[in-house]
């Protein structure tokens, strides 16, 4: 396969959170989108960033939690709780990890 079959424009894709902690508080699963690859850019910002500065690290997954059009669901004054939080980003880095 030639390396050029796989470059594509980012796709959405819904991602879902269905552990047993999630479905006791919340009554069902959690839903949130993020792109199924990411711009070259993004990637090595996480790549370089380490784990002391965690704020930078949030920053940049916060680019990666979206809607289903596409929005980013952190802004402004909008946050998820921590726990959410924490399970939203580990599924994302472990998209990024595969």
């Amino acid at each position: 396969m030639k390396l050029s079959q796989l470059s594509a424009k980012p796709q959405l894709i819904k991602m879902v959170i269905d552990d047993k902690e999630i479905i006791k508080e919340f009554g069902e699963a959690i839903e949130f989108w993020t792109w199924d690859r990411q711009p070259l850019d993004t990637f090595m910002k996480l790549a370089s960033s380490s784990q002391n500065d965690a704020s930078k690290m949030i920053d940049i997954v916060k680019t990666l939690i979206l809607d289903e059009n596409g929005k980013e669901v952190i802004q402004g004054d909008n946050m998820l709780p921590s726990g959410v939080l924490l399970k939203v980003i580990g599924k994302i880095v472990d998209l990024l990890g595969k």
